[in-house]
């Protein structure tokens, strides 16, 4: 009897609620519980973590331009990235992932567009760390990668809306994107041994790493979905890059002081 009315409750709770509990069970069970919290967890840290780092930089940067720089930075990080975790997180918490196809993939193109951009301010920062004068034929490359990856990133074959996006066309937005990263890496590894740059001697590595991680994730994910799990480390590698600034600025600051 005590069986009967709970399957009676149930079936009018189901009702009123326009069958959402069926579907959260449903859910439940093609997307486990457990990636779905510890997956969103870390995004929501993450993405708190670099846009709070980068409003402090800017706020205490004190008028220096290279460490203003480097907080706009480090906040267009965590903004861009959020136009696709944020979909992403909603996604592994309701209905999952195959729902909100078109929200990721408008997410993952604007991301792609700021992560272009986080380069080019990279290099700005580089510029100012440094003292860098003349060298139009760095920037001048620096904008022609850049302006190449958006061109392709804007191209209708990549089929962002799509569940089923071409290899082929990760392949060749991803290209002059990996060349602007080597770019960076070298510009940073040479500067940093030759001024004897303590606080920015790994900022070349957390380069490396965001690049080692991250091309596995483009040539194999669709393969094999624990590829994916690169994304993690990824996203390690680039607060790593953060904190490097962030820490800079308050060893600066407080001699200064």
């Amino acid at each position: 009897v005590r069986g009967k009315i709970l399957y009676l409750l149930f079936s009018l709770l189901c009702r009123l609620k326009g069958n959402r509990l069926t579907t959260y069970f449903k859910v439940r069970k093609e997307v486990p519980l457990m990636q779905a919290i510890m997956e969103t967890s870390f995004d929501v840290v993450y993405l708190i973590s670099v846009i709070t780092i980068g409003i402090l930089m800017v706020a205490k940067a004190k008028g220096n331009k290279e460490y203003t720089l480097f907080g706009i930075m480090a906040i267009t990080l965590g903004a861009g990235d959020a136009f696709h975790l944020v979909p992403r997180a909603v996604a592994l918490c309701t209905t999952g992932l195959e729902n909100f196809t078109v929200a990721l993939g408008i997410g993952k193109f604007i991301t792609s567009i700021t992560m272009t951009v986080f380069y080019i301010l990279l290099y700005y920062v580089w510029r100012k760390r440094y003292q860098i004068e003349g060298q139009k034929d760095l920037t001048i490359a620096v904008y022609a990668l850049s302006a190449v990856r958006i061109v392709l990133c804007m191209m209708p074959q990549n089929q962002w809306l799509s569940a089923a996006s071409p290899l082929s066309w990760g392949i060749y937005r991803n290209i002059p994107f990996a060349l602007l990263g080597l770019l960076i890496i070298v510009l940073f590894y040479r500067s940093a041994k030759e001024h004897n740059d303590s606080a920015f001697r790994w900022m070349w590595l957390t380069i490396v790493l965001s690049f080692g991680f991250y091309i596995p994730v483009v040539l194999w994910a669709d393969v094999n979905p624990l590829i994916g799990m690169l994304m993690i480390p990824k996203t390690c590698a680039y607060v790593w890059t953060v904190l490097i600034g962030y820490n800079a600025m308050k060893a600066e600051n407080s001699k200064n002081n």
